[in-house]
């Protein structure tokens, strides 16, 4: 589903305590709120008033609904008067969706001189949201509190950011990878436990042989590629004679999108050790199909791959850019420390700082035909970096706030897409905490997408999540992963 096809249910929270007057405020408020969170155009998927919950039963009945239903992605509660939170348990105990505790009040203000018993018992979000935090804390829920005035600008994009991670877990759970081919031979962080991963994050990865591959490719027809080839002129600077480099790559793009489409995959891998009947290594191909929202992993980087799509799903509509990356090589020059990134071939052209060029360069390994490639410079900007790790028994996000920056100087012989960065909170430091926490060296970097989005993301999917910062401290992150290892174990 587009990300404008989901919703979000709110549930308010009473009790026939407060007389059926009260209760009919507190529900017409819940649904002005509904509507006016709506229409200020910061959400990214509607709210729907669902119910003013006042028994167990509601709250259960809800929830069951709100687990059955695939377009609702999550739940927000909020307790406009004082809800006795034993009501809540069993509908809490079995919610299998996100969910947002917003503590808020209908009114901004105290109104000093108007104030009585009966704007008292109405207005009970204070007394309310504290007993409602209790029992989700006694359950251990993983969920999200917001707190602030619902009018507020920034209570409404904190809301929306929470939805485009809770997005990302339902996305997450239909996720399949197409994998050409097995990992790069010896490679460790590539690897992982596929079933655990499905159980934990609801990905599917699998394997199509490469020869299958090669047949789509041969019966992608001439007049196919020809339509394709005029897209690509008109969105691309065409800077060689190569053109039947150019056309091998248009059919590979046609292929593998068949191939994800029929079989219903969002993402894919290959690697360069399995080309089998190939000319070429799709580069132009795999670039494509990344800027069309496909997560791709390369030398069979599959976790990568599948975050690649999530990630991308989180920031539908967005505009900073999303790509699978990798750190390639340092400068080191102190006071003018930074990290170039990039890869073989693969790097999505949706976090180009300028109009791509389509190149054909020799490729020194792999042993095929010199690809055909998007070759630009991503935009400066602040970025997160993340990386997704089997840490054996469990799995670890690590994300990582870098800033991107232009190339202090030209590189006219590297003919790949690239990126320049600082990790926070300085290169070394920063370099040394990613090594301590097991960082990958295949990364998802994104412009669109927060790493609080990503803390949410992995609360919701009860994953280990590690944030290296600006105020990352190298003795304590060690320590804290220590804690981490000992807690994760005895979950």
């Amino acid at each position: 589903m587009a990300m404008k096809d989901y919703e979000f249910w709110f549930v308010v929270g009473s009790q026939f305590l407060y007389g059926p007057e009260v209760l009919e405020i507190v529900a017409a408020r819940a649904a002005e709120m509904a509507d006016q969170l709506n229409a200020s155009g910061r959400l990214p998927c509607k709210i729907v008033y669902k119910v003013t919950a006042k028994t167990p039963e509601e709250i259960s009945n809800v929830v069951k609904e709100a687990n059955y239903r695939d377009n609702c992605a999550g739940i927000i509660t909020w307790m406009h008067t004082f809800s006795p939170s034993k009501m809540w348990i069993d509908g809490l105990k079995n919610l299998q969706k996100p969910y947002l505790h917003l503590a808020t009040q209908y009114n901004l203000q105290i109104p000093n001189e108007e104030i009585d018993m009966d704007f008292m018992n109405l207005n009970q979000s204070a007394h309310g949201d504290r007993e409602h935090g209790f029992i989700a804390a006694r359950l251990r829920m993983p969920r999200k509190v917001i707190v602030g005035y619902w009018r507020d600008e920034d209570v409404q994009r904190r809301i929306g950011d929470w939805m485009r991670a809770a997005v990302g877990v339902a996305f997450s759970k239909k996720v399949k990878i197409m994998r050409f081919g097995d990992n790069m031979r010896n490679v460790a962080v590539t690897e992982g436990d596929k079933v655990e991963a499905q159980i934990k994050l609801g990905w599917q990865v699998n394997t199509w042989p490469v020869g299958a591959l090669v047949e789509e490719i041969n019966a992608v027809t001439d007049a196919e590629v020809d339509a394709l080839l005029e897209e690509y002129r008109k969105k691309y600077e065409i800077a060689t004679d190569n053109i039947d480099a150019i056309r091998y790559q248009a059919k590979a793009e046609i292929a593998i999108k068949r191939m994800l489409d029929r079989e219903g995959c969002q993402g894919f891998t290959n690697t360069f050790e399995d080309l089998y009947g190939m000319e070429q290594l799709p580069g132009l191909a795999t670039q494509r199909l990344m800027e069309q929202g496909y997560g791709y992993g390369a030398e069979g980087d599959w976790k990568t791959s599948a975050m690649t799509a999530i990630i991308k799903a989180m920031s539908e509509g967005k505009h900073g850019g999303t790509s699978f990356m990798e750190d390639y090589t340092y400068e080191l020059t102190k006071g003018n420390e930074y990290i170039l990134g990039a890869h073989m071939l693969e790097v999505c052209p949706s976090i180009a700082a300028a109009k791509p060029r389509i190149e054909v360069h020799p490729l020194s390994i792999g042993g095929k035909n010199a690809p055909a490639r998007l070759v630009f410079e991503g935009k400066a900007g602040n970025a997160i970096a993340v990386s997704l790790i089997d840490m054996g028994g469990r799995l670890r996000l690590i994300c990582q706030d870098i800033e991107c920056i232009k190339p202090p100087l030209p590189m006219p012989n590297l003919p790949v897409a690239r990126v320049t960065w600082k990790p926070m909170p300085d290169m070394l430091t920063g370099i040394e905490a990613w090594i301590m926490a097991g960082g990958s060296h295949h990364t998802v970097l994104s412009y669109d997408v927060t790493a609080e989005q990503m803390k949410d993301w992995a609360r919701m999917m009860d994953i280990e999540f590690v944030h290296i910062n600006k105020d990352t401290n190298l003795e304590q992150l060690e320590k804290d992963l220590f804690l981490a290892d000992l807690a994760w174990k005895l979950k």
